[in-house]
């Protein structure tokens, strides 16, 4: 490793503290919210998706939820490899090493196509694997023609990340934004009219699912990629020159902070998968309880979720300028902003606790009270929950910033499994507190996970930490 000392700053005069935290924070939430409001965009089309599956009838729903969770643990892995392409692309972009960006993102296009091919062909036997598990064989069914369809997006979808990873890097998110808000239309009237056989095509339910999702997938890349190489300021950066020359060195280093993202991705989601598990062995109305707070939470989630993702670019853009002292205030500003926006939003949660959960049972019947009473009580115990969760995805995109991926995977592998999972199952089921000791389990191992996040990054940035970054006077 390397320190500010090994960078060799140029001297300067001492800073107006005052003016530097207050540029921070606004440089933070300039590049958060148009993340965030594509994540956000993100959820509306996988809504209006399920809204139009969900016609098809409860077989239908089941078979798309297996089918979800089959492709996910594949997508998850591809992830996290193309989110190393925005810490590598910031760093370079601090650096002001033009190549290195575009070499960064060549790398992440690249990884993604090389696990895209095996995992791709993987989802062919999705049926197969449901029916081993298991599953329903008509659900089983269903989710087999669901992903036929839908595994074809894999690809796309996440040389689309890697792109917005490089917009983000160099500072203007916004053209993500815009291609996601044109898409959720376009999702929507191709997944009806493949789906159920509108406008004279033909009807293909499940399939014409996963298909929509895929072309739109495809468009979305497309668009991405007409942008990043023929619009102010990407088409500077030449994304796709040399796209076919190797670049293995590099493509080692993103693949060594990327596997460990998406090593902390996988342990995070088979918690969360754990405790739906957990539900359904306590019933059915802990379970639709569960999922009720859970969905309410993950909406919250997606704007943590993008002040991550600029706290990892910005975090990354000043250790590009050996600048130890920004990067610390950068992180720190992130985590703050997260914390606060997350505070109030558990406040609000916690007043309209018992309105929520008729957002997702208008009907109000009686055999349905007993969910609202139990999501109102989660969504309670949640507050605590949904500042956790917040803190500790952007102290892991801080920690990103300065390519410190492998400790933070350990760190998730502790807390989520050895004492959130442990906890969660010994309240729920040896103290007898059933779903509410599941969410107490749960935020006790996010409370730990986002303490030791920051905590690590604190030791790190305290200490003047800059991780070595190799390859940048390389003429590729």
């Amino acid at each position: 490793m390397t320190t500010d000392d090994a960078c060799h700053p140029a001297g300067a005069a001492a800073p107006d503290h005052t003016n530097l935290w207050r540029a921070e924070f606004i440089g933070t939430i300039r590049l958060a919210l148009p993340i965030a409001l594509t994540q956000l965009g993100q959820v509306a089309m996988m809504t209006s998706d399920l809204a139009l599956i969900g016609h098809l009838g409860d077989d239908a729903i089941a078979g798309s939820a297996l089918a979800q969770t089959v492709l996910f643990a594949a997508f998850v892995l591809g992830m996290g490899v193309v989110s190393a392409v925005a810490p590598l692309a910031a760093q370079a972009f601090g650096a002001r090493e033009p190549r290195m960006v575009r070499r960064s993102l060549r790398v992440g296009l690249w990884a993604a196509l090389m696990l895209g091919v095996p995992l791709t062909a993987l989802q062919s036997f999705g049926e197969s694997i449901l029916l081993a598990l298991g599953q329903n064989a008509v659900s089983a069914h269903l989710a087999g023609q669901y992903l036929v369809g839908l595994s074809w997006s894999l690809v796309p979808a996440w040389w689309f990340i890697a792109l917005r990873g490089f917009m983000s890097a160099v500072n203007r998110p916004e053209p993500a934004l815009w291609i996601t808000l044109a898409a959720i239309p376009v999702n929507a009237l191709l997944a009806y009219a493949l789906i159920y056989g509108a406008f004279g095509l033909a009807r293909l339910e499940m399939l014409g699912a996963g298909i929509a999702t895929t072309l739109v997938n495809i468009g979305m890349c497309v668009a991405g990629f007409w942008i990043a190489y023929t619009q102010r300021p990407f088409k500077k950066y030449r994304v796709l020159s040399r796209f076919w020359r190797a670049d293995w060195v590099l493509l080692g280093r993103l693949v060594a902070i990327g596997a460990p993202i998406a090593g902390a991705f996988l342990l995070e989601f088979g918690f969360f998968a754990s405790a739906a598990i957990m539900m359904g062995w306590i019933g059915t109305t802990a379970l639709a309880a569960h999922q009720i707070a859970l969905q309410t939470a993950a909406i919250l989630f997606m704007v943590p979720f993008g002040i991550s993702m600029a706290a990892t670019v910005r975090v990354g853009q000043a250790v590009g300028r050996c600048d130890s002292t920004a990067s610390r205030r950068a992180g720190f500003a992130a985590i703050g902003l997260g914390a606060g926006f997350m505070a109030a939003m558990a406040l609000v949660i916690m007043a309209l606790r018992h309105l929520i959960p008729l957002l997702y049972l208008p009907a109000r019947a009686a055999e349905a009270d007993a969910t609202v009473a139990l999501a109102a009580t989660l969504l309670a115990l949640g507050s605590t929950f949904f500042v956790m969760d917040g803190i500790q995805t952007i102290a892991a995109g801080a920690l990103r910033g300065l390519d410190d991926t492998r400790v933070p995977m350990l760190f998730a592998a502790v807390s989520f499994w050895v004492i959130g999972f442990g906890t969660s199952y010994g309240l729920a089921f040896q103290a007898g507190l059933e779903a509410p000791g599941i969410w107490i389990g749960f935020t006790i191992g996010l409370g730990i996970y986002a303490a030791l996040l920051v905590w690590r990054f604190n030791l790190l940035t305290r200490r003047g930490y800059m991780p070595a970054l190799p390859g940048h006077a390389l003429p590729h």
